[in-house]
């Protein structure tokens, strides 16, 4: 029993009612200036569910009174894009208003059957009741007063539920909509994604040289070494914190650019750090690296940083050989260093896989792995 009256406990089931009552006040002023007409607002429907921000309106009051509270209801509250989006609209126009002509008849006869069945029990018969017209009084209908009410309770219940449905398919986000929100969710993940390699790579950098660095000038115990650790090891700190400091800004704010990102016009900077640390650095740069677009040059920065961060990490103080060029419409990188037997073997390790993923996400391409005797990187990334 209490599961069946539990309907009643809910504030849903009265939203929906009123949702259903809502285009009954058009119905009844048309009513009061042209009852012979009842059709005309139905007519008038077709116009007005061809306008887009309609739809708006409608996916707004859906969500707000079919299904309060619910975040994910499934009503869209975009206008309508698309001719698909607005017949739809109109079809929904005319579903809520048959389905809201049944609400009011039965919230306004039902009772009113029920009234006049208890006063014919009483003693009183009404004129207009089917099949006690003219009837002596009798005391048998107040056994058929529930009925009515019963049945109003179902027709209440039972068209809310059936309007809450009819919005779903006709309110519901169209194949568009769905794509474009598919794209959306791809891009957040995209974004997660790229933010956990940035902090991978940032902190990843800066932590390896502090810790090489640190090593080096404990074992040197030379006063001028220690002094160009620890200002290696500050600014590799300073760097860090800066990066840190733009991503947790990213994540602060959806709306900020990336622009910032270090490009491949700071390179120098990561090669000092890692001579600074004890490697040498063989670098050559060809090609014009101030044409390379933004993406590219910030990727590859960021693979670049990947490939030296991994050599301090793995192989310590060893010599590097970096080849940085930009021909053919393709941004070519190459780390290579002798190969030592702790350096991981290929597809292991999070930073060998953020390198692939980088180029992958460009269109590019990229390796790792044992070359002869040395232990290479190389990337290529298009430009266009």
């Amino acid at each position: 029993m209490g599961r069946f009256l539990r309907p009643l406990l809910r504030g849903t089931t009265y939203t929906r009612l009123l949702h259903l009552w809502v285009p009954m006040l058009v119905v009844s002023v048309w009513m009061f200036i042209d009852p012979s007409r009842p059709w005309v607002p139905a007519l008038l429907l077709v116009p007005v569910g061809l306008i887009p921000a309609v739809r708006t309106g409608e996916g707004v009051q859906a969500r707000l009174l079919l299904l309060p509270g619910d975040a994910d209801a499934g009503f869209s509250v975009a206008p309508s894009a698309t001719w698909r989006d607005r017949l739809r609209t109109v079809l929904w126009l005319e579903a809520r208003t048959a389905l809201g002509a049944a609400a009011m008849f039965a919230c306004v006869w039902l009772p009113t059957l029920a009234y006049d069945l208890a006063a014919s029990a009483g003693g009183a018969v009404p004129d207009d009741l089917p099949g006690l017209h003219g009837a002596a009084p009798h005391r048998w209908p107040a056994l058929l007063v529930p009925l009515p009410l019963l049945a109003l309770y179902g027709a209440v219940v039972g068209l809310g539920e059936l309007v809450t449905v009819v919005a779903r398919g006709l309110l519901g986000p169209s194949a568009a909509e769905r794509l474009a929100a598919l794209e959306e969710r791809t891009e957040q993940l995209l974004e997660r994604n790229r933010i956990a390699r940035e902090l991978h790579d940032s902190i990843g950098h800066a932590l390896t040289v502090a810790v090489v660095q640190a090593g080096a000038a404990r074992a040197a115990g030379d006063a001028q070494f220690t002094d160009r650790a620890l200002a290696a090891i500050e600014e590799s700190g300073r760097s860090a914190l800066a990066d840190l400091e733009r991503v947790l800004g990213v994540l602060r704010e959806s709306g900020r650019p990336v622009g910032d990102r270090p490009t491949l016009a700071a390179a120098d900077r990561l090669l000092e750090s890692a001579r600074a640390s004890g490697a040498k650095v063989d670098a050559e740069v060809t090609g014009p690296l101030e044409t390379v677009p933004g993406p590219v040059s910030r990727e590859g920065y960021r693979i670049l940083q990947e490939a030296l961060t991994n050599v301090l990490r793995h192989a310590g103080p060893v010599p590097v050989r970096v080849r940085v060029g930009v021909a053919d419409d393709l941004l070519r990188l190459e780390v290579r260093n002798p190969s030592t037997a702790r350096i991981p073997g290929p597809g292991r390790g999070s930073g060998l896989r953020g390198i692939r993923e980088r180029a992958a996400l460009l269109g590019g391409r990229a390796s790792t792995g044992p070359d002869e005797e040395d232990w290479r990187v190389r990337a290529e990334l298009p430009l266009r």
